[in-house]
C-alpha cells in the first residue's frame, strides 16, 4: 500500500509484537523508526526526581514493585501523561519538515493520537493500537524474547489491564485496535488499518 501519512503512531501494550512489527511496517512504507522507549530513557537521564518525580518513580519508590497490575498500570499511565507534550512535539517536528516517521511504543495513549490528529489532521497523523490480552499467549512472548527473566506473570497481568483500558478508551475516541493474533496476518491488517486512516 502507497504511504499518504507523515506520521504513524503505533501503541500498545508491553509484550504485543509491537517492536517487531513497526519495523516491517516502517520498512514497507519507507519510513524511520522511533521507539518512545528510547526518548523516555533519555528524559529520565536529562532530569531529576525533583524536576519529574513521576519518571524516576520506580528508582525512588522500590516499594511500587509490590502494587497490584491494576497499581502499576496507573504508573505507567501517569508517565504516558508525563511524555504526551515532547511526543506531541517530535510529531509537529517531522509533520513541519515533511520528514516520515513510525513512532512506536507502549506509552502512546489515545489522548496523545487524538490531539495529534486535532491537531495536524488525519491527512498526516495516521494511528493504531495492538492488543493482546490473553495471559498465556503474553507469558509466552515475554519468554521468547527474555528468557533470562523467567515467569513474568505480573507484567503478563500489567499488559492485560492495559489492553482492557485501550480498548475502552481507544473505542471512545474512535482510535482503531487490533488484535495481535493471529500473528501471520498482523501486518496486513496493521497496513490496512493506517492506510484507511491516513
Amino acid at each position: 500500500m502507497e504511504r499518504t501519512w507523515i506520521v504513524c503512531l503505533l501503541g500498545g501494550p508491553s509484550g504485543t509484537g509491537k517492536t517487531k512489527v513497526s519495523y516491517r511496517l516502517a520498512a514497507h512504507f519507507g519510513v524511520g523508526v522511533t521507539e518512545v522507549d528510547d526518548l523516555h530513557t533519555v528524559a529520565e537521564h536529562m532530569t531529576t526526581s525533583d524536576q519529574q518525580p513521576i519518571l524516576h518513580y520506580w528508582k525512588t519508590h522500590p516499594e511500587a514493585a509490590t502494587l497490584p497490575p491494576e497499581g502499576i498500570f496507573e504508573l505507567h499511565r501517569a508517565v504516558s501523561d508525563v511524555l504526551t507534550p515532547p511526543l506531541v512535539a517530535i510529531v509537529a517536528n517531522h509533520i513541519e519538515t515533511n520528514t516520515p516517521m513510525l513512532l512506536e511504543g507502549d506509552y502512546i495513549v489515545p489522548t496523545l493520537i487524538q490531539r495529534c490528529i486535532t491537531q495536524f489532521g488525519r491527512e498526516h497523523v495516521t494511528s493504531a493500537f495492538l492488543v493482546e490480552e490473553d495471559e498465556e499467549q503474553l507469558l509466552q512472548n515475554f519468554a521468547s524474547r527474555e528468557p533470562e527473566m523467567g515467569m513474568q506473570t505480573m507484567r503478563a497481568r500489567v499488559s492485560q489491564c492495559h489492553a482492557r483500558w485501550l480498548k475502552d478508551e481507544a473505542g471512545r475516541l474512535g482510535i482503531p485496535v487490533v488484535e495481535a493474533r493471529p500473528w501471520e496476518t498482523v501486518f496486513d491488517r496493521l497496513c490496512h488499518v493506517i492506510s484507511a486512516r491516513s
